[in-house]
């Protein structure tokens, strides 16, 4: 997926030069499945595992920090997603008080708008996390790890906004839909994998936001979100009828 109004050089898929610390540091974020503030390994670790210095890698870490993408805690270490600014108690509090309405209520609220700033101020690189998310939605072998892979991808969209303030809104958003919706696991097979009506509608956000076309990200993004929304109220409601 390209970004539409920056061309680039067909030949630059194939080169062969490494990617740069930060590049390194985001892939590395990406392909190990990290949760929303669980804590990542240690800088000597971290080295090791990207060949890189730890001077280099600090300057990585710092240009993830001031992208929202993680948050660090003198003496507890570095955590994925943007620093909470709910203390944990306060998120379990505002969870046990919200129904899956008024979560989703919230999403359409917030996340269309994220979508269509996705579409304005996206980099290449920000398509590439989205496309690999995406890609791991389609291949999870089970609804546990779809989920993860999906609460990945919205995350992703919400990160090409480049909107420190929205993505703070989003993350503790984020805490509260997991405490309240996807709490459970379900390692059950994925039913009708290739069916499964989010990832046409995942394709759709995205190439409305490589296309450069923030109306129709914000949309297609509301669009899905409404589609989440009825199949979780549906599927409660079955949930609820006697047996």
């Amino acid at each position: 997926m390209v970004l539409q109004g920056a061309p680039i050089d067909e030949s630059s898929a194939l080169d062969t030069a490494p990617p740069g610390p930060v590049e390194r540091l985001r892939e590395y974020l990406s392909e190990n499945r990290f949760e929303l503030n669980s804590r990542i390994p240690s800088e000597r670790v971290l080295s090791t595992e990207l060949g890189i210095s730890r001077t280099l890698l600090r300057k990585a870490l710092a240009d993830l920090e001031s992208e929202g993408q993680i948050w660090r805690h003198v003496g507890r270490g570095t955590f994925v997603g943007s620093r909470p600014i709910e203390t944990a108690s306060d998120v379990d509090y505002v969870s046990s008080r919200t129904s899956p309405r008024e979560l989703m209520e919230a999403r359409m609220l917030i996340e269309p708008g994220l979508a269509r700033l996705a579409a304005i101020h996206a980099t290449e690189a920000d398509v590439r996390n989205i496309e690999n998310c995406i890609r791991k939605t389609k291949t999870a072998p089970d609804w546990r790890i779809y989920e993860t892979w999906d609460n990945n991808l919205h995350r992703a969209f919400a990160l090409a906004a480049h909107n420190t303030p929205l993505m703070s809104l989003f993350d503790t958003l984020n805490m509260v839909r997991r405490s309240v919706v996807w709490a459970r696991s379900r390692r059950v097979p994925l039913a009708r994998k290739m069916d499964h009506h989010s990832f046409e509608e995942h394709d759709r956000i995205l190439a409305h936001v490589a296309n450069r076309e923030p109306a129709k990200a914000e949309d297609a993004m509301r669009r899905h979100l409404e589609t989440v929304a009825n199949k979780l109220i549906a599927s409660m409601e079955d949930r609820q009828q006697p047996d």
